[in-house]
Protein backbone atom coordinates (compact mmCIF):
# COMPACT_ATOMS: atom_id res chain seq x y z
CA UNK A 1 0.00 0.00 0.00
CA UNK A 2 1.33 3.44 -0.95
CA UNK A 3 2.02 5.93 1.81
CA UNK A 4 -0.51 8.76 1.98
CA UNK A 5 -0.53 12.40 2.97
CA UNK A 6 -0.77 12.64 6.75
CA UNK A 7 1.11 9.41 7.42
CA UNK A 8 4.42 9.03 9.22
CA UNK A 9 7.36 7.89 7.10
CA UNK A 10 8.40 4.31 7.79
CA UNK A 11 11.59 3.78 9.74
CA UNK A 12 14.46 2.87 7.49
CA UNK A 13 18.02 3.35 6.40
CA UNK A 14 19.40 5.31 3.47
CA UNK A 15 23.02 5.73 2.44
CA UNK A 16 25.08 8.73 1.41
CA UNK A 17 28.74 9.18 0.49
CA UNK A 18 30.42 11.97 2.42
CA UNK A 19 34.01 13.09 2.92
CA UNK A 20 34.19 10.50 5.72
CA UNK A 21 33.01 7.63 3.52
CA UNK A 22 29.63 5.94 3.21
CA UNK A 23 27.27 7.09 5.95
CA UNK A 24 24.14 5.27 7.07
CA UNK A 25 21.22 7.68 7.43
CA UNK A 26 18.50 6.73 9.91
CA UNK A 27 15.28 8.12 8.47
CA UNK A 28 13.65 8.66 11.87
CA UNK A 29 16.58 10.81 13.00
CA UNK A 30 17.08 12.61 9.69
CA UNK A 31 13.47 13.72 9.17
CA UNK A 32 12.84 14.70 12.82
CA UNK A 33 12.19 18.42 13.29
CA UNK A 34 12.86 19.22 9.63
CA UNK A 35 10.95 20.30 6.55
CA UNK A 36 12.36 18.16 3.72
CA UNK A 37 11.59 17.85 0.03
CA UNK A 38 12.27 14.37 -1.32
CA UNK A 39 12.22 13.59 -5.01
CA UNK A 40 12.79 10.04 -6.14
CA UNK A 41 13.51 8.66 -9.54
CA UNK A 42 14.16 5.35 -11.26
CA UNK A 43 17.90 5.68 -11.70
CA UNK A 44 20.99 7.84 -11.69
CA UNK A 45 22.35 8.81 -15.11
CA UNK A 46 19.09 7.87 -16.84
CA UNK A 47 17.74 10.23 -19.54
CA UNK A 48 14.75 12.00 -17.92
CA UNK A 49 16.36 11.93 -14.49
CA UNK A 50 19.56 13.56 -15.75
CA UNK A 51 18.04 15.97 -18.26
CA UNK A 52 14.99 17.19 -16.33
CA UNK A 53 14.30 15.88 -12.85
CA UNK A 54 17.56 16.52 -10.97
CA UNK A 55 18.48 19.71 -12.90
CA UNK A 56 15.16 21.32 -11.97
CA UNK A 57 15.80 20.83 -8.27
CA UNK A 58 19.36 22.13 -8.60
CA UNK A 59 18.12 25.23 -10.43
CA UNK A 60 15.36 25.96 -7.92
CA UNK A 61 17.08 24.84 -4.70
CA UNK A 62 17.33 28.36 -3.28
CA UNK A 63 13.61 28.94 -3.85
CA UNK A 64 12.89 25.87 -1.70
CA UNK A 65 15.23 27.08 1.03
CA UNK A 66 13.57 30.52 0.86
CA UNK A 67 10.24 28.77 1.56
CA UNK A 68 11.62 27.20 4.74
CA UNK A 69 12.76 23.84 3.38
CA UNK A 70 15.71 22.55 5.43
CA UNK A 71 16.95 19.91 2.98
CA UNK A 72 16.32 18.50 -0.50
CA UNK A 73 16.94 14.80 -1.05
CA UNK A 74 17.39 13.08 -4.38
CA UNK A 75 16.60 9.40 -3.77
CA UNK A 76 17.23 6.50 -6.10
CA UNK A 77 17.69 2.74 -5.98
CA UNK A 78 21.38 2.95 -6.73
CA UNK A 79 24.36 2.62 -4.41
CA UNK A 80 25.87 5.59 -2.58
CA UNK A 81 28.95 5.63 -4.86
CA UNK A 82 26.78 5.98 -7.96
CA UNK A 83 24.62 8.67 -6.35
CA UNK A 84 27.76 10.60 -5.35
CA UNK A 85 29.26 10.32 -8.86
CA UNK A 86 25.98 11.44 -10.42
CA UNK A 87 25.78 14.39 -8.03
CA UNK A 88 29.30 15.46 -8.98
CA UNK A 89 28.50 15.02 -12.68
CA UNK A 90 25.37 17.18 -12.30
CA UNK A 91 27.17 19.72 -10.05
CA UNK A 92 24.69 19.51 -7.16
CA UNK A 93 27.31 20.94 -4.76
CA UNK A 94 25.68 21.27 -1.34
CA UNK A 95 22.20 22.03 -2.72
CA UNK A 96 20.90 18.46 -2.92
CA UNK A 97 21.61 15.45 -0.71
CA UNK A 98 22.17 12.46 -2.97
CA UNK A 99 20.82 9.49 -1.01
CA UNK A 100 20.86 5.85 -2.00
CA UNK A 101 18.23 3.22 -1.34
CA UNK A 102 20.42 0.47 -2.77
CA UNK A 103 18.18 -2.49 -1.91
CA UNK A 104 14.93 -0.55 -2.48
CA UNK A 105 13.96 -1.27 1.14
CA UNK A 106 12.76 2.27 1.85
CA UNK A 107 11.00 2.56 -1.52
CA UNK A 108 9.21 -0.73 -0.85
CA UNK A 109 8.22 0.42 2.66
CA UNK A 110 6.72 3.57 1.12
CA UNK A 111 4.81 1.45 -1.38
CA UNK A 112 6.57 3.38 -4.14
CA UNK A 113 8.78 0.73 -5.72
CA UNK A 114 8.32 -0.78 -9.15
CA UNK A 115 9.63 -3.90 -10.83
CA UNK A 116 11.35 -3.16 -14.13
CA UNK A 117 13.16 -6.49 -14.29
CA UNK A 118 11.71 -7.05 -17.77
CA UNK A 119 13.96 -4.19 -18.93
CA UNK A 120 16.99 -5.40 -16.96
CA UNK A 121 16.70 -2.80 -14.20
CA UNK A 122 15.34 -4.87 -11.30
CA UNK A 123 13.39 -3.17 -8.52
CA UNK A 124 13.47 0.64 -8.72
CA UNK A 125 11.73 3.61 -7.20
CA UNK A 126 8.75 5.15 -8.89
CA UNK A 127 9.19 8.77 -9.91
CA UNK A 128 7.65 11.03 -7.24
CA UNK A 129 8.17 14.04 -5.03
CA UNK A 130 6.99 14.64 -1.49
CA UNK A 131 7.18 17.21 1.25
CA UNK A 132 7.89 15.76 4.67
CA UNK A 133 7.57 17.78 7.87
CA UNK A 134 8.86 16.22 11.09
CA UNK A 135 8.59 12.77 9.50
CA UNK A 136 4.99 13.23 8.27
CA UNK A 137 4.09 13.34 4.57
CA UNK A 138 2.44 16.70 3.80
CA UNK A 139 2.44 16.53 -0.03
CA UNK A 140 2.88 13.56 -2.36
CA UNK A 141 3.10 13.72 -6.15
CA UNK A 142 3.45 10.32 -7.82
CA UNK A 143 3.99 10.12 -11.57
CA UNK A 144 2.18 7.75 -13.87
CA UNK A 145 4.62 5.23 -15.42
CA UNK A 146 6.78 6.96 -18.03
CA UNK A 147 5.47 10.45 -17.17
CA UNK A 148 7.22 13.55 -15.90
CA UNK A 149 4.46 16.01 -15.04
CA UNK A 150 3.84 16.29 -11.28
CA UNK A 151 7.12 15.51 -9.51
CA UNK A 152 9.43 18.18 -10.90
CA UNK A 153 10.76 21.13 -8.93
CA UNK A 154 8.38 23.62 -10.52
CA UNK A 155 5.31 21.56 -9.62
CA UNK A 156 6.53 21.12 -6.05
CA UNK A 157 7.25 24.84 -5.68
CA UNK A 158 3.73 25.69 -6.85
CA UNK A 159 2.32 23.34 -4.23
CA UNK A 160 4.29 24.82 -1.32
Amino acid sequence: MTISVGEQLPSGKLWMKTEDGIQEIDTDEFFADKKVVVFALPGAFTPTCSAKHLPGYIEHAQAFFDKGVDAIICLSVNDAFVMDAWGKDQKVDDKILMMADGNADFSKALGLSMDVSARGMGIRSQRYSMLVENGVVKLLNVEEPGAFEVSGAEAMLRAL
